[in-house]
């Protein structure tokens, strides 16, 4: 049967700050028949190097609006999807339709559609639980990767930080997204914070941003995993084999150093698990959403991987 989905109307994304992107979309994706994915698909579409830009919770491709014209400025492809849920793409309007495997599968058949090839994965936040699984499926298509604040978690128990945010997330069905946006990251004027809530015009398009907290692969404390946790667990520590073992490509690493849930400490456990991943670059006002520095962190990037 289809999956019954709501659309967020055009006119909620008119005039946003920092983001004159036109849209795009895919809607006939292997197994989401009738749902249609938002994708913003800018630069030169026969460069060499795209960089495939994915989000997580509970933010949409316009956190990419400061790195999209560094990459494209340098000659590059830049790619920034909208995971179901989220953004321009379709919402499902049942919570349990979202699982780690809907969108895992959703952006393994959107990397195939779009035929995306010398990759640059570029991931934070739940863009990186699942962006980070996307290689070992297909690592002909990948050659470097970005990555900030983000992990792989395993079915460990979750720290306090996450625990906390899960729990707030359980207490807020209509969560209000540019008023959590702005509180976490300082540099958000009211109308950027305003951008990142403009998807959700009710609280029945929040199914996605309800559900991510829950999909995390980790225990409450004295708890086994969920169901909806432990989906993920397998494919979660296949991603570290490969990145530890089968990873040839560059990477460049970026830390949000005020996050208090995926900042420092949880990047350099990922950092260990990244083969001849370097250095990593701090940002020292950062939070969380660091994209919001994402000019710095792009061009520097760029500068590591000699294609600047």
């Amino acid at each position: 049967m289809p999956i019954e989905a709501l659309r967020t109307p055009d006119d909620r994304f008119e005039n946003l700050p920092g983001w004159p992107y036109a849209p795009n979309y895919v809607e006939d994706l292997p197994g989401y028949e009738g749902l249609r994915m938002h994708y913003v698909d800018e630069g030169d579409a026969n460069a060499d190097v795209t960089f495939l830009c994915i989000h997580g919770e509970p933010s949409w491709a316009y956190l990419f609006r400061k790195m999209i014209p560094v990459f494209t400025g340098a000659g590059h492809r830049a790619v920034a999807v909208d995971l179901f849920g989220f953004g321009r793409s379709d919402k499902p309007i049942d919570d349990e339709t979202y699982t780690y495997h809907f969108h895992r599968n959703a952006l393994l058949a959107f990397v195939e559609k779009l035929d995306l090839k010398n990759v640059c994965l570029v991931v934070q936040d739940w863009g990186g639980l699942l962006g980070l699984t996307l290689p070992q499926a297909a690592p002909d298509r990948y050659t470097r990767l970005i990555v900030m604040n983000t992990g792989l978690p395993g079915g460990e128990e979750a720290g306090e930080g996450f625990a906390a945010w899960r729990a707030f997330n359980r207490s807020q069905p209509d969560l209000d997204v540019g008023g959590l946006m702005q509180r976490a990251t300082s540099v958000l004027s009211d109308d950027e914070a305003a951008a990142y809530g403009a998807p959700f015009p009710d609280q029945s398009y929040k199914g996605g941003v309800r559900r991510f907290p829950e999909l995390v692969m980790l225990k409450e404390q004295g708890k086994d995993l969920t169901p909806a946790s432990a989906e993920g667990v397998e494919t979660s520590l296949a991603a570290r084999k490969f990145w530890s073992q089968d990873w040839n490509g560059d990477s460049f690493m970026a830390i949000g150093m005020q996050d208090p849930v995926l900042g420092p400490p949880a990047m350099h456990i990922l950092r260990k698990i990244i083969k001849n991943c370097p250095e990593p670059m701090e940002v020292a006002d950062a939070g969380h959403f660091v994209q919001e520095w994402g000019a710095p962190i792009a061009a520097a990037a760029l500068e590591k991987f000699g294609i600047a």
